[in-house]
């Protein structure tokens, strides 16, 4: 067999399509399989009563591609017959993917929340962000891993990592290790704070729907975490602020892919000169043409304007819904909602996974080598200083809240 995909792979003749579909078809397998390992690891944790009936999976089918697609890297290796096609799964599905993401978000979901929600969804935000970015520094750290920490925590998980990650060049080993730091944080947050919310806030499921939709990572984490909430605790109000305060998260990926490329690439070209400045004093020169920050419209890629172009045409249509009956005039509720959870399924389920799989496929764990645990203390930290800002901003101002 390997002789035969050996042949295969240094035939001149084969087409430009036949070169990319064997690493494609992989790629497509490796994600179907993560898909229905996702929903065996959701059942029976339900069997096991860790998860109330009727849950979702907290893991999700894209976490589980990865990981299929490094053990099978890592096992049996990857022929270079399909290095072509994985790799241009996870540049171009990976885009895809998050172009279709703008339809499930909905810039009316955000007022829901009113004055005083979002506010203190963007402090939890930004104060993710900054923790996480300092202590990257600290422990010295890549700048692209801990970037994709700190957006992947602050914002809405293992999306935001995959928005951010062609952004600033991360490579395939960042990729995987910041999917692993969202998925274990945000596991072990999905199990406990459930049980945390209703101890602080038990008599109020606004507060509590409003820590877990700011302190847990991932939109299906945060789901898990609400309806174990309301099995307990019979309070189904909470259900709804939490996913109305985890879906107002996941809009400001809209603010903020564009502002993390431009301050990684001021923090990197700052280090580059810092590094040449003596070279550059005494031959004279200039700053080098790579170490500069890159033009505006770099930072602001096709992929982010698609997806702004899609969210603003699933709040237009459901505005248009709820003003005139029919979205855009002519969709009924039930056609348009078909069409818009539909498109966006197939990017976050086909597109993103098959990208994720690709991501796994190319991932060799001898680069992990060197890395240690503190990646992993950077996402502990990360994790925590989101539940802690959320306790903290929520017991002194969610009283304000109303839904």
């Amino acid at each position: 067999m390997k002789d035969y995909l050996d042949k295969l792979a240094q035939s001149p003749s084969r087409s430009y399509i036949g070169s990319m579909l064997p690493g494609i078809i992989v790629c497509f397998l490796v994600m179907m399989a993560g898909i229905y390992g996702a929903e065996l690891i959701g059942a029976l944790l339900i069997k096991l009563n860790f998860l109330p009936e009727g849950s979702a999976s907290p893991v999700s089918g894209i976490f589980v591609a990865i990981i299929l697609g490094i053990l099978i890297r890592n096992t049996v290796g990857l022929h270079l017959i399909f290095k072509e096609g994985t790799a241009l799964s996870v540049k171009y599905a990976l885009r895809l993917g998050i172009i279709l993401l703008g339809l499930r978000l909905s810039l009316v979901e955000a007022l829901k929340l009113g004055a005083w929600g979002v506010p203190l969804i963007v402090i939890c935000i930004s104060c993710g962000l900054a923790v996480t970015l300092y202590f990257t520094k600290k422990l010295q750290q890549s700048e692209r891993l801990g970037t994709l920490i700190a957006c992947g925590t602050g914002i809405c998980g293992v999306t935001a990592i995959m928005a951010t990650s062609p952004v600033i060049e991360a490579k395939e080993n960042e990729i995987s290790y910041a999917v692993a730091n969202i998925t274990i944080f945000g596991l072990v947050g999905m199990l406990f704070y459930p049980y945390l919310a209703h101890f602080f806030f038990a008599e109020d499921p606004i507060k509590a729907g409003l820590f877990l939709g700011t302190a847990i990572h991932d939109t299906a984490q945060v789901t898990g975490s609400a309806l174990i909430y309301d099995q307990m605790f019979q309070m189904e109000k909470a259900v709804d602020v939490a996913m109305v305060t985890k879906l107002t998260r996941n809009l400001f990926i809209i603010a903020v892919i564009p502002i993390v490329p431009l301050l990684f690439f001021r923090n990197s070209q700052r280090a580059t000169m810092a590094e040449g400045a003596q070279l550059d004093l005494d031959s004279g020169g200039e700053v080098s043409e790579s170490s500069r920050l890159p033009k505006w419209y770099k930072l602001v890629p096709l992929f982010v304007i698609g997806f702004l172009l899609l969210a603003l045409v699933r709040t237009v249509g459901d505005m248009t819904l709820t003003n005139s009956g029919a979205a855009f005039g002519f969709l009924t509720a039930d056609a348009w909602q078909s069409f818009y959870e539909s498109s966006s399924s197939f990017g976050t389920t086909y597109m993103l996974g098959i990208a994720m799989a690709g991501v796994g496929l190319t991932t060799d764990l001898s680069q992990f080598k060197g890395l240690g645990m503190k990646p992993f203390y950077i996402g502990l930290i990360a994790a925590l200083s989101i539940g802690l800002v959320s306790f903290t901003l929520i017991s002194l101002f969610g009283h304000l809240v109303t839904v």
